[in-house]
């Protein structure tokens, strides 16, 4: 992998976080079984990609509604 590209792990934690999710549990259920992680390393992971700009490359509307939604939870602290 080229420094600046995004790995299989990063794409798909992109692609889970797009997905809608019709039960509670069901997505932190899709993290372990999916992707082998546990929720808490997920969105570490997750926050850690909505400051790269390969991430906003891969899925720019899902990044830019992501960077959004965490800018007004730290505004509202």
């Amino acid at each position: 992998m080229r420094v600046g590209e995004l790995n299989e792990r990063d794409r798909s934690v992109l692609a889970l976080e797009g997905r809608q999710w019709r039960t509670a549990g069901a997505k932190e259920r899709a993290i372990r079984e999916e992707l082998g992680l546990s929720s808490t390393r997920y969105y570490q992971l997750l926050n850690a990609l909505l400051d790269r700009e390969e991430a906003l490359a891969f899925a720019p509307v899902l990044v830019n509604r992501l960077r959004r939604v965490r800018q007004a939870r730290r505004d509202a602290r």
